[in-house]
């Protein structure tokens, strides 16, 4: 694909991209959809987590998962889908060798949500519907075989569907929505959504028309595309491909492709199928679901789902999020995203600058310009000098031993002047090793930086002394001899004076 970026802008150009998105995503139940098996995505022997029902032996009677339907409705509301007060599941049948029972529980006709929108970069994208599932088994393709091997510890496992509306228009805007949903699915913590894992996975549907006509091309769907980079490079290829097409004056043909990686382009697999040839019925062996407002209401035969209860568990989302912090904390856009990207980061933030505000409150001596200085130290050593310890060490925030406390406790010191910039990496090293405090770290490696005047009299007069020809420079404008004096200070003291009271009293004995 080499000149793709050629051919998408001449599709913008002269033909109009359509692109709809169908994404599963595994749940993050304790149990499977349909039975009592473990929903281990990070089981690596296979053939473990399985048993009659998820195998589909004859005789056997699937439970539904209520929690798997708890957090597909809990995604739904975060999403603004509807809800409706009824929901059934219903049989879709078709033949894959990873299919245990030849049809696959599904949703049709009464999914659990429809008619909600996600917005990306201020437009709002329609989603037609959610709804719960279970997923398949796993195909194990052996390099050089002639046989595939079949895993089923992943059939069964409750997989939640979302169709958008077929409005998205560019390969970054279909990219950008799916990294936005995983963001969401990760703060409501329903599901992991690791791409890597197969844990969440895209299908695209796409079609190119004249842009000059409101009807839309023939559609193409693109199959399990497993990472956010083969969303965007697949869209992409798919607009280069069928702009050749349309140009040669030939027709699309509709059908389901697939995604090769390594050689960056689309492939066919089958003619695409529709929605009756699934024969879709609902499914005899389990009830329908009722979904109520209050806890008070039974159905014989039903199962019922509170959503007042589901909608209490409902957290701060991440758009919500980005612009509290805008306003709250004044900081700039792209240390939101980043702090925003994890609820874990940033829920550790906010318990940092809290402590921040009780340690500020009990001081009664600290302006209120100083807050935001505050607040943005914060912010720069979490993410830089915090964050360079977690890429060191191959963790994250959810491994940290440094307390919010103590890392409050620790800005504070470097907003006090009692430790250097360079000592205070040294300090948060120490920290984020073994958790202890910042201020016995400072007494323990005797970092405590000294600002003291009397103390750094001596001191600058030697240096002063024995670098005569710095000092000349100083006193005929040159502005970087100060800075090598100063350099020599805080190599005589090893990091500890405080350049800025150095380089007071550096002016003030040079003249």
């Amino acid at each position: 694909m080499q000149n793709s970026s050629k051919y998408v802008k001449q599709s913008v150009m002269q033909y109009r991209p359509t692109i709809g998105l169908e994404i599963h995503v595994e749940l993050k139940t304790e149990s499977k959809m349909f039975c009592s098996c473990p929903n281990n995505p990070d089981e690596k022997e296979p053939n473990v987590n399985i048993c009659p029902v998820c195998m589909g032996h004859p005789g056997t009677l699937p439970v539904i998962n209520k929690k798997a339907v708890e957090y597909t409705i809990k995604a739904a509301l975060a999403l603004n889908c509807q809800i409706p007060e009824n929901s059934h599941f219903d049989r879709k049948s078709y033949f894959y060798p990873d299919l245990p029972k030849g049809y696959q529980i599904s949703q049709y006709k009464e999914p659990l949500s429809e008619r909600g929108f996600l917005e990306v970069n201020s437009k709002k994208i329609r989603i037609t519907r959610i709804h719960l599932e279970e997923d398949t088994g796993k195909l194990i393709h052996t390099k050089g075989a002639d046989y595939s091997l079949i895993d089923f510890n992943r059939a069964g496992r409750p997989l939640m569907e979302l169709v958008t509306e077929p409005e998205i228009t560019s390969a970054q805007e279909a990219r950008k929505f799916a990294e936005e949903l995983r963001l969401i699915l990760r703060y409501l913590n329903i599901s992991d959504a690791d791409m890597e894992k197969g844990q969440m996975r895209c299908e695209v549907n796409i079609s190119l028309a004249p842009k000059d006509e409101k009807k839309l091309g023939t559609k193409v769907e693109i199959k399990n595309l497993n990472s956010f980079r083969s969303v965007e490079k697949g869209i992409e290829y798919e607009i280069k491909r069928q702009t050749e097409i349309l140009e040669r004056g030939e027709k699309v043909v509709q059908e389901t492709r697939g995604w090769d990686d390594a050689k960056g382009k689309t492939f066919s697999q089958r003619t695409k199928e529709e929605a009756h040839d699934y024969r879709y019925f609902p499914e005899p062996d389990l009830p329908p679901l009722h979904i109520s407002g209050n806890l008070e209401v039974g159905f014989d035969d039903s199962e019922v789902i509170n959503l007042e209860k589901i909608k209490a568990e409902l957290v701060e989302l991440p758009q919500a999020k980005r612009k509290r912090f805008l306003e709250q904390f004044k900081l700039p856009k792209n240390d939101i995203e980043i702090l925003v990207g994890s609820k874990q980061l940033a829920d550790y933030f906010e318990a940092v600058i809290s402590e921040l505000h009780s340690w500020i409150k009990a001081r009664n001596d600290i302006p209120e310009r100083a807050v935001d200085k505050l607040i943005k130290l914060t912010a720069n050593y979490i993410l830089t000098e915090l964050q360079k310890l977690f890429s060191q060490s191959k963790s994250d925030i959810t491994k940290c031993k440094i307390t919010p406390e103590n890392f409050a406790e620790f800005i504070t010191l470097i907003y006090s002047g009692e430790i250097s910039s360079s000592g205070a990496q040294t300090v948060l090293a120490a920290m984020f090793a073994t958790g202890a405090d910042p201020s016995h770290i400072i007494e323990e490696k005797k970092l405590k930086q000294v600002s003291n005047k009397e103390e750094l009299q001596e001191i600058v007069k030697d240096i002063i002394e024995n670098n005569p020809k710095p000092v000349a420079d100083y006193k005929n404008g040159n502005e970087k001899s100060l800075q090598f004096l100063i350099g020599q200070v805080m190599a005589k003291t090893k990091g500890r004076a405080n350049p800025q009271v150095a380089a007071e009293i550096l002016k003030e004995k040079i003249g």
